[in-house]
């Protein structure tokens, strides 16, 4: 009897075994949830999931200063490739004029494995024009000078241009300076004189990667082959 008593008690509402399975259920739904929180957060977030890709790839192609490949624009959209690919089909075919479009002055091309804007060819002299037409006007035979003496021979002074060349460079000097080829590096303590360099635009007009690169100067110069003498003013024609 006392048995009975004791396992009718045990299967009532509320009782041990049934708060076991209570909780082990709710173990069993926090664990779940955890997992899927993880999955959810290792899966790659979409970019703009309300933005159409195609609009996605074109906004960063227009950016871009070198061809894209179809995984590159893929991982910055966190689209497949397949799904790339059949984007940058339809946009090639929207800039191209296909289906009734308006054919645009610039195309979808594929160079090097890659996608880029660039210019229609049959387009090609409008732009040479236009580019023409901003490009700065190019530097004199003075300028050209000084900005060699600079190049050569910094820090340098203005009278210490001036001493090189044998002429007034205050004039060029600030042209260089403005065009941004110069720049003021630094002034004498004891004289007050600015020092010139050239700028990082300089190495950048020439494609090099710094003055080291620069061709030496000294095949350029007289081998004295023809005799010092000739030149008035220097003793023994020593330099």
């Amino acid at each position: 009897m006392t048995d009975d008593v004791h396992d009718t008690s045990s299967a009532e509402p509320g009782g041990a075994d049934e708060m076991a399975d209570a909780r082990a259920i709710e173990h069993e739904i926090h664990a779940r949830a955890e997992h899927d929180h993880e999955h959810e957060r290792d899966r790659p977030p979409q970019a703009h999931p309300a933005i159409p890709i195609d609009r996605q790839l074109e906004a960063i192609l227009m950016i871009a200063d070198e061809p894209q490949s179809l995984v590159a624009l893929g991982a910055a959209v966190s689209a497949p490739v397949p799904a790339v690919r059949q984007a940058v089909e339809r946009l090639v075919a929207d800039f191209d004029g296909v289906d009734g479009t308006t054919r645009r002055g610039f195309e979808l091309r594929e160079v090097g494995g890659g996608w880029r804007f660039y210019v229609r060819q049959d387009l090609d002299a409008v732009v040479e024009q236009f580019v023409e037409a901003e490009r700065p006007s190019r530097l004199s035979q003075a300028a050209l000078e000084t900005l060699a003496v600079v190049a050569y021979k910094q820090p340098i002074t203005r009278s210490q241009i001036a001493s090189i060349r044998a002429v007034n460079v205050d004039g060029v000097v600030r042209t260089l300076v403005a065009r941004g080829l110069i720049e003021e590096s630094f002034t004498d303590s004891e004289t007050g004189a600015i020092n010139y360099v050239t700028s990082d635009l300089l190495l950048q007009q020439l494609g090099i990667n710094s003055l080291d690169e620069l061709p030496l100067i000294s095949p350029l110069l007289d081998d004295g082959a023809d005799g010092f003498g000739q030149n008035e003013g220097i003793p023994d024609g020593r330099v």
